[in-house]
């Protein structure tokens, strides 16, 4: 009996390690752009060079806090969602390195 409770604890700690490692493996956006897996749009948000589900959650995730933040920030300015959202974009590209890919609304190229 006490040899089963050891084992059972152990396979606890065991899993309890390996999901608290799962964050470490998730894809990162710095090795998305550079592995050219996602680029910057002229629109201001990130979009899929590469399709996968990890891309894919990857870029609705950072979307969606970039939305949000875009908000706030016009809201603050008083100017449109739309035109924010157009600046940022441009700056985005602006900033983005060479090799890296960007879309300015005529299909991807790296920069």
């Amino acid at each position: 009996m006490q040899h089963t409770s050891i084992t059972q604890r152990l396979l606890g700690v065991m899993a309890l390690s390996l999901i608290m490692s799962l964050p470490a493996f998730a894809l990162e956006l710095g090795d998305a752009k550079s592995q050219g897996l996602v680029g910057e749009t002229n629109a201001g948000y990130l979009a899929a060079v590469k399709s996968s589900g990890e891309v894919d959650k990857l870029v609705a995730s950072i979307n969606q806090q970039r939305k949000a933040q875009y908000q706030k920030i016009a809201e603050k300015n008083g100017i449109s969602l739309e035109a924010l959202e157009v600046r940022a974009g441009k700056k985005a590209i602006e900033k983005t390195p060479p090799g890296e890919y960007i879309n300015t609304g005529s299909g991807w190229q790296k920069k």
